[in-house]
């Protein structure tokens, strides 16, 4: 009888264990599903702030909730979070299953990168969405669209990369001509400082010459004989 009553007590207390993770599922469930829908409520009154709050919360109770994370992925780009948005749609494009929401959280991705004039992002986001939903003629728009002004960013770019390139040229050119200039100045001064120091050397010789002469004349006038002066008697 013992044996039975402790075999029978184990039994139920794991059948209490199995009902009580059940229950507390469900409950987790329900929280996350009711924040979703706060969340909601919130959103279509435009407080996209209090919304992400609510969002938040239903991942905190279920962080695998797809519909959560894109939701929260919406909030945040309504409130210009794009890069926290774009990282909630890329979540929310791993984890759901569902083909059409997963199309919406591509699109999004495509429409933050077009709004921040990422033509080459969004068109890939956009041709994801388009894989996902055929149907779906506002994506194909901005798919065109980007196209076109991804083309016209390009020809942009390669016209500014010519442009300052051929201002480096032209700076490059205007360089070599002044540095040819200024060597042309060097050697016309080079001459004329040669012809100075000729001249300075030609006159200092020149005065020592004066120099030495003067010396001469004076050594030769010492050694000549003196007269005496006479005096007259009176």
């Amino acid at each position: 009888m013992t044996t039975t009553h402790v075999y029978t007590f184990k039994k139920m207390r794991h059948i209490l264990f199995v009902i009580s993770i059940f229950v507390c599922t469900a409950l987790s469930a329900q929280t996350d599903r009711q924040q979703i829908r706060q969340g909601n409520r919130l959103f279509r009154a435009k407080d996209y702030a209090k919304a992400e709050v609510a969002y938040r919360k239903a991942l905190a109770a279920n962080a695998q909730n797809p519909q959560a994370i894109y939701n929260l992925g919406c909030a945040l780009m309504l409130q210009q979070k794009d890069s926290a948005a774009v990282v909630q749609f890329e979540k929310a494009a791993q984890i759901e299953t569902n083909k059409m929401r997963k199309s919406k959280a591509f699109h999004n991705i495509g429409v933050v990168c077009q709004n921040h004039q990422m033509y080459g992002d969004a068109i890939k986001a956009y041709e994801q969405s388009l894989r996902l939903n055929p149907t779906d003629d506002e994506t194909r728009y901005n798919l065109a669209l980007c196209k076109k002004l991804n083309k016209n960013q390009q020809n942009q770019q390669n016209q500014q990369q010519q442009k300052d390139k051929q201002n480096n040229e032209q700076n490059k050119d205007k360089q070599d001509q002044k540095k040819d200039q200024n060597d042309d100045q060097q050697k016309q001064q080079q001459p004329q400082e040669q012809m100075s120091r000729e001249n300075a050397e030609r006159l200092l010789d020149a005065a020592v010459q004066n120099e030495k002469a003067t010396q001469q004349r004076i050594q030769k006038a010492m050694q000549q004989p003196r007269k005496r002066t006479l005096e007259k008697n009176w």
